[in-house]
């Protein structure tokens, strides 16, 4: 790829990033993060935007995730938030569906135009994997995605299939199935924050612990971990 194209690239990479972060603080003020009733009424703005236009509301956020993916962001705060605004159904749908389409554009963008880079600065302990995934790629993809990328970040997890030339359609499916079980975990525990500000009651941190929307899907989520752990040592030794 070109040098011209190299930094038209970067030049739309920290656009849209520097948009999205100035959009995330003029909506919230950082200093009022651990103020109940300014989370109550912010959090309120979104639920009444969604509830006036449910199709138009769901559509805008699907792209503002894909959006997010492809700038290399994070998936669990996001996850918590579809939980928070959709429920964890509805929620788990819109999260996992926008966050396979944004991971596989990020991937084909990647392969097409950075795979040298990515080769040189992914870190070591991925081409470890890399005989394993040759023998069934999108099974053990599938389990890598299900084990939570190994206590890889994120973004480093969608860009890794390039070691080993994944296929497309491959990859789509092993992402789409393997962030169901975790994606749904932290929808449900991001519908059980929203059950808690519905009370009207400003929450102790033990209170909101003994709440049976919350402790449940931490319960799910050691379970989930407890399973990954086993499959990982025993797939990916």
């Amino acid at each position: 790829m070109n040098k011209n194209l190299k930094v038209l690239i970067a030049i739309i990479y920290l656009t849209c990033f520097g948009a999205l972060l100035y959009g995330f603080f003029s909506f919230f003020d950082i200093t009022q993060i651990s103020n109940f009733a300014y989370i109550k009424d912010s959090t309120k703005v979104l639920i009444d935007l969604k509830n006036q236009n449910l199709i138009i509301f769901t559509v805008i956020f699907f792209i503002f995730t894909i959006v997010w993916i492809l700038l290399l962001g994070f998936a669990s705060p996001i996850a918590i938030t579809t939980g928070f605004i959709f429920g964890k159904y509805f929620g788990t749908l819109v999260s996992v569906v926008s966050f396979t389409i944004g991971c596989t554009i990020l991937y084909a963008l990647v392969s097409l135009y950075f795979r040298n880079l990515v080769l040189k600065f992914l870190p070591k302990k991925i081409y470890k994997f890399k005989n394993l995934f040759n023998k069934n790629e999108f099974f053990y993809f599938l389990m890598f995605r299900f084990t939570g990328g190994g206590g890889i970040p994120f973004a480093a997890q969608n860009v890794m299939p390039i070691i080993f030339d994944m296929k497309l359609k491959n990859y789509f499916y092993s992402t789409l199935l393997g962030l169901i079980p975790s994606v749904f975990v932290i929808n449900a525990l991001g519908e059980g924050i929203e059950n808690i500000i519905k009370q009207n009651k400003d929450p102790s941190f033990v209170g909101i612990i003994i709440e049976p929307s919350i402790y449940i899907p931490l319960i799910g989520f050691f379970v989930i971990l407890i399973i990954s752990y086993f499959i990982k040592k025993y797939l990916f030794k």
